[in-house]
């Protein structure tokens, strides 16, 4: 499966056998005050910095239309972000996860995140371009 923009993963969930649930964990880069002078340095730079949870939603896949509606969605609540990770809950027997039954998996993804473990999420970039982060 090869997913190269947020629309091939909105079909990828489609096709699934199985109903999804689409998970959003909104962040945001952030100096911490610690950093080095060379951090900041690649911070100014527009380079590293802490990734910082800012919100979290869970959409089903039919719920979405396009990545721009998601961005202009995210304004509502107020939060400049620049990264947005993703992952799916796979629903069984044919029901999709709901909204309740995704709480548990955001918290987790939001927890993993603050702890730079996040190499199972794609992360997507404002424009929904994945990002590959180092």
């Amino acid at each position: 499966m090869s997913i190269s923009n947020f629309d091939d993963l909105l079909r990828v969930a489609r096709e699934q056998s199985q109903p999804q649930r689409l998970l959003f964990v909104f962040a945001n880069a952030v100096l911490p005050d610690d950093a080095t002078p060379e951090q900041r340095a690649r911070f100014g730079a527009g380079r590293g910095g802490a990734l910082t949870p800012l919100m979290s939603v869970d959409k089903a896949p039919e719920e979405l239309g396009t990545f721009d509606a998601l961005v202009e969605e995210s304004r509502q609540y107020g939060q400049d972000w620049a990264i947005v990770f993703v992952a799916s809950l796979s629903g069984r027997d044919g029901r999709a996860p709901t909204s309740k039954e995704a709480d548990q998996s955001l918290q987790r993804m939001i927890e993993s995140i603050k702890s730079g473990l996040f190499g199972s999420f794609i992360p997507f970039d404002r424009r929904g371009e994945p990002v590959l982060l180092s």
